[in-house]
């Protein structure tokens, strides 16, 4: 897939999820106000903050997707990172903020002061919100995969952290409209409840984007492919010094491979190529690698040890 096609079908699902955001936000907003729910309030400002980081992706992604150029290398693949580790910080802070904001109205709840209660509006904005945040997510991480995007994924996830904050929500605001006033403090239960989920994914996100941006090496599995693909090519033996990362959505490797010292080095060369096309059909067309070819040493036969760095 093409850069140029790559970018315009994320730009394409996340204008999609913009779009709901948008009138997520105006309705919730509404619905919090008028319904006296606080919790819709601070459920509208979430979706405020999945609003900011689509604009985040749009403008991150179509930098990553720019060529190399003489001050990068190795491409714009690393502002893709970036944009996920923004949307994961922002999920924290969203996170912290509900939490902090439920916590005291439990407090207040329970040094016997009377919390509002919610009115209808409020309950059908949060179940809409969970109805269209849940499609959301769907769409947004199915595309985030198939294109490999990190940021895609990470805003997906945000839809979906939308979602389990209005499950919160409702829960809370339908409990004290079933209940009666003395049950209000279900609502500030409930969000602390989805709060703690989503800085838990916040967590889990910035660590994903941290071990790409401090240059941590591929999982063991996908370094054994890539030894196993290396030594499907004839004459190839032994591969070692294999050194790996990510590069937003693409992968770099640098590996030491031998071969036969007979080997003209027009042969050799043809051979490394055909690893190179190999590695590329594997991983992708955007794949950085770095193939140095070494003569077998003659104490160690013809067959390889398959070592590692």
């Amino acid at each position: 897939m093409s850069a140029n096609i790559r970018e315009k079908a994320i730009r394409r699902v996340t204008l999609a999820g913009s779009a709901i955001n948008v009138g997520l936000v105006a309705f919730k907003f509404v619905s919090g106000i008028v319904g006296g729910s606080a919790a819709m309030v601070a459920d509208a400002v979430h979706s405020l903050s999945d609003l900011l980081t689509d604009v985040v992706v749009l403008v991150f992604v179509h930098i990553s997707e720019k060529p190399e150029d003489a001050d990068h290398d190795y491409g714009h693949g690393k502002y893709e990172t970036m944009a996920s580790a923004i949307i994961g910080m922002a999920l924290l802070l969203v996170g912290a903020a509900i939490c902090y904001d439920g916590v005291a109205r439990i407090a207040s709840a329970m040094g016997g002061h009377a919390l509002p209660r919610p009115g209808a509006i409020a309950l059908v904005a949060a179940l809409l919100s969970i109805a269209l945040k849940e499609w959301a997510y769907r769409f947004t991480a199915r595309v985030g995969r198939r294109l490999d995007s990190p940021a895609v994924v990470a805003n997906a996830w945000h839809h979906r952290s939308d979602a389990l904050s209005s499950v919160g929500t409702a829960i809370g605001i339908g409990g004290a409209m079933a209940l009666g006033s003395q049950w209000t403090v279900l609502d500030p239960i409930a969000a602390v409840i989805v709060s703690l989920l989503i800085i838990m994914q916040a967590v889990k996100q910035i660590r994903q984007s941290s071990d790409e941006l401090l240059e941590k090496s591929l999982p063991d599995d996908v370094e054994r492919r890539i030894k196993d693909i290396v030594l499907e090519e004839e004459g190839a033996s032994d591969i070692h010094h294999l050194c790996t990362r990510r590069i937003g959505s693409a992968v770099a490797m640098e590996m030491h491979v031998r071969m036969p010292g007979g080997m003209t080095l027009a042969e050799s060369h043809e051979r490394a190529t055909a690893i190179e096309r190999r590695l590329r059909a594997e991983f992708g067309q955007r794949t950085h690698i770095s193939l140095h070819v070494e003569p077998l040493k003659p104490d160690k036969g013809q067959a390889g040890t398959g070592q590692g760095r």
